[in-house]
């Protein structure tokens, strides 16, 4: 056996160990977060609502009283109760969720997980309800009471989101209910908040998927980040011509209001203004390029999560050593 090959078949065989060690390590963690004491329940407002009669509704007030505003007497809520849309929704939320146990179950996990984490950490009360596929707010968590829109995870294809566009409707799936509740969560960790640089908003999502890295590692990557397989694939080939195009056009420090929508929020795809890359790419690559930013930040510090959620922009950005292969 020739020296280089010797070579070669010993760094193998380092780096399969390494790997199974590191494997023996996740799953050793992942059992003893699996026996932290969480119980989790989701009280099925839409149901209840759905199938109640109008001499119900004091019955309906007095078990959920944070959902009935007191401005709207209860003649409106009455007349909603037999709005023919509001049927409708009934009707398809029961159909695809008679229950919703796949998800408690996700919710569970990802609680456990917030407890290990983070001691301090409440379980809220979990509600479901409709709300006219209100996509904006599909999730809204509180420290005591968290509801899930329900009717914004009827599957991307189905006819209620005709007219909302694909990009957004890609994720009004029930994968995505634990994954937008990590978003909130994450949210109310991350400091500092006020985002001025297009590095800010860069590392503000990095920290932000990183999270969810830590909190739902039963996701994948894809659904982390809301990307189809095909969509990560791209964006992990195209690493280090993207990196290359923001380090060249000087945009890391810029404060140009446009860079957010040209590259974080949601949208059907990137905007280079390059006709040959624009086509191809998912939208939000800053949040990817950011979320790769805070990986090599914490593989080459010994920080904790707690304090990569605090570290400034600048901080883990120089000592992250991020340097993606072209």
């Amino acid at each position: 056996m020739n020296k280089n090959k010797f070579m070669k078949n010993i760094f193998l065989f380092l780096f399969i160990a390494v790997l199974c060690v590191s494997c023996k390590r996740d799953a050793g963690l992942e059992k003893e977060i699996s026996k932290v004491d969480v119980s989790v329940a989701i009280e099925r407002f839409d149901l209840a609502f759905a199938h109640a009669k109008p001499s119900d509704l004091n019955t309906l007030k007095d078990a959920f009283p944070f959902m009935f505003s007191k401005k709207y007497v209860d003649s409106f809520w009455i007349a909603k109760m037999q709005d023919t849309l509001q049927l409708e929704l009934n009707t398809e939320v029961e159909k695809i969720y008679p229950n919703l146990n796949g998800v408690e179950g996700e919710l569970k996990s990802f609680f456990q997980h917030m407890k290990y984490y983070f001691p301090e950490f409440k379980t809220p009360r979990l509600v479901s309800a409709t709300s006219f596929v209100d996509y904006r707010n599909k999730v809204i968590v509180t420290d005591t009471i968290s509801l899930i829109s329900i009717d914004t995870y009827l599957g991307s294809e189905h006819p209620f989101y005709n007219g909302i566009q694909k990009y957004l409707a890609a994720n009004f799936t029930e994968d995505q209910i634990v994954v937008d509740f990590a978003s909130e969560y994450a949210e109310n960790y991350i400091f500092p908040k006020q985002n001025k640089t297009f590095l800010d908003e860069m590392i503000f999502s990095g920290k932000q998927l990183y999270f969810k890295e830590i909190m739902i590692p039963f996701k994948t990557d894809a659904q982390k980040i809301g990307y189809s397989e095909e969509q990560l694939n791209w964006s992990k080939a195209n690493e280090g011509q993207i990196w290359s195009y923001f380090v060249e056009n000087e945009l890391l420090f810029s404060t140009d209001f446009d860079l957010p929508n040209r590259f974080i929020n949601p949208a059907p795809f990137s905007k280079f203004k390059l006709v040959e890359i624009d086509q191809e790419s998912p939208g939000r690559i800053g949040q990817y390029i950011g979320w790769q930013i805070v990986r090599a930040y914490m593989k080459n510090n010994n920080v904790s999560l707690k304090e990569m959620l605090t570290d400034t922009a600048e901080e883990i950005f120089n000592k992250s050593n991020f340097k993606p292969e072209l």
